[in-house]
């Protein structure tokens, strides 16, 4: 893989890492919970949820190694489950918004 590929490929997968853990901070306001929002976290600027090995590093390594599995993590969003309002399933929708995204992606 050339390197200019390799950047992109590694551009693609940490921008569905940071989709998927702002979904969960969404996810957890929509239901009550405004930790997300109030720590910065609700944004789809990469560098708040960049994680310098996890989103840049393995990514890099595992490309040019020609892997034949590709993953990244982003810093996971923080939440609060006490602020989420009663409900049986409130911890479940914010813990499937990432999944459900990258799904989507």
């Amino acid at each position: 893989m050339e390197f200019l590929d390799a950047v992109f490929v590694v551009a693609v997968i940490v921008m569905s890492a940071v989709i998927h853990e702002v979904m969960h901070g969404v996810a957890a306001e929509q239901l009550g919970d405004p930790t997300a929002r109030l720590l910065g976290r609700i944004t789809l600027n990469p560098i708040s949820h960049l994680d310098p090995f996890g989103s840049v590093i393995l990514p890099f390594i595992l490309v040019f190694t020609q892997a034949p599995i590709f993953f990244a993590w982003a810093k996971p969003v923080t939440y609060n489950p006490y602020n989420l309002r009663p409900g049986r399933f409130s911890e479940a929708i914010v813990a499937a918004a990432g999944p459900l995204s990258n799904l989507a992606i």
